[in-house]
């Protein structure tokens, strides 16, 4: 299927690795510029040079900022120009127990989970509307609807970010601008990958054999095993095309079957 990406422009935060790097990637297959995004020109710059090996003849390009920090992210918007599909995958996450996490934990993660999305969306959508095309996709989390224990101000911010999706394709109204959140399920990530290396070495076993049994242990999952990047980003990418148009203000599951609700 040809999803009528070429000459679209894409901004993808958070996009140096994991679900971020596999959107971006899968955008440049089908045709679009992306601009990617890391905390720092090295890691923004590996990226680039990484995706360029990747897909030959790729229009792609970077721009650094930390958007747990308000004035770089100000920088950023000045630089960014205009863009047709924005994703909004920058995330922090962490297991901690509720007790421990400190105000300052709770700034940070809604500085960059939520506060990231409302600053980029609130640059960028005016645009899209006045050109009369575009797309905003958020990155949650199925720990939005069912908040984890462990992770309780992860899941807020993810929460919040469903929310902000949902209000903000009311903007949208009788244009072929759409709004759309992905809820992922657990998905083997670059951050993922590197806790589980750390736990799999305390506890003498192999990090696959851990994968493994995390995967299987998860109670819901239908799939039994952890998400891969790349399936988020066929997503992210099906929701940036035109042919998604008649997608608007959802929240849609690639979640392994984690949630077991119906909707």
């Amino acid at each position: 299927m040809d999803l009528r990406l070429t000459g679209k422009r894409a901004f993808v935060s958070g996009s140096t690795q994991g679900i971020g790097f596999a959107v971006a990637r899968a955008l440049l297959d089908e045709g679009a510029a992306v601009v990617v995004n890391g905390r720092s020109a090295d890691r923004a710059d590996a990226a680039v040079r990484r995706l360029r090996d990747e897909v030959p003849g790729a229009d792609v390009s970077a721009v650094v900022a930390d958007f747990a920090d308000a004035a770089q992210v100000r920088h950023l918007l000045d630089d960014l120009g205009e863009v047709d599909v924005l994703v909004n995958n920058v995330g922090v996450f962490e297991l901690a127990p509720f007790e421990q996490i400190t105000d300052a934990d709770w700034q940070r993660y809604f500085e960059v989970n939520v506060m990231s999305g409302v600053r980029l969306s609130r640059h960028l959508l005016g645009g899209m509307l006045a050109r009369g095309w575009g797309r905003v996709i958020f990155v949650s989390s199925e720990s939005g609807v069912d908040v984890p224990a462990d992770m309780v101000h992860y899941g807020f911010t993810k929460a919040g970010v469903i929310a902000l999706g949902n209000g903000l394709a009311k903007l949208t109204r009788g244009t072929d601008v759409t709004v759309n959140t992905i809820l992922g399920g657990p998905t083997f990530s670059d951050g993922v990958a590197a806790a589980v290396a750390q736990a799999a070495d305390a506890q003498g076993t192999t990090p696959e054999e851990l994968k493994s049994a995390l995967a299987a242990g998860h109670r819901t999952s239908l799939l039994q095993r952890f998400i891969e990047p790349r399936e988020i980003a066929h997503l992210a990418v099906y929701l940036a095309s035109p042919v998604s148009s008649a997608t608007n203000g959802a929240a849609l599951r690639a979640d392994g079957g984690v949630l077991t609700t119906l909707t």
